[in-house]
């Protein structure tokens, strides 16, 4: 487990930049913090890392929204499913772990089951003083982290 501390919203895009340009084929991200942690933002900065000139916004109401770059990216908010049963129910598990595609996915808590948790997670929690705390969990990510 390692921990990376952004000051700002650049550092941030600047850290997912990194994770694009780093995340091996077949890769899926469970993401983990509450609302306004910078899910979103480091999306963002992942997508530029895989060469995605699209803007990227939060899947909330679509849930899956996909991009193509490097490799595909599969941007999940499980934010509005109801848990595993929702998530089987519009295919999400077939989405997973695919050769040639990036999963991220928002509000992993909710598909415990269907995610493979030891292989990448990042956990953002907010300081008291402003800046983000992200805790990377697997070990690709954790190469990236000095």
């Amino acid at each position: 487990m390692k921990t990376f501390i952004s000051h700002s919203r650049e550092e941030t895009i600047a850290l997912g930049e990194r994770i694009g340009a780093a995340a091996p084929s077949g890769a899926v991200i469970a993401f983990r913090g509450g609302l306004g942690m910078g899910k979103t933002t480091l999306s963002k900065g992942i997508a530029r890392g895989l060469g995605i000139e699209e803007e990227i916004s939060s899947p909330t109401y679509t849930i899956i929204s996909e991009y193509p770059g490097r490799l595909l990216l599969r941007h999940i908010d499980a934010y509005r499913l109801r848990g595993e049963a929702d998530f089987e129910e519009i295919g999400g598990n077939e989405l997973l772990g695919v050769p040639g595609t990036l999963c991220l996915i928002e509000w992993s808590e909710k598909l415990q089951n269907s995610i493979d948790t030891d292989k990448a997670i990042i956990e953002i929690e907010m300081s008291p003083t402003g800046e983000r705390r992200f805790t990377f969990k697997g070990p690709w990510l954790e190469a990236l982290i000095p």
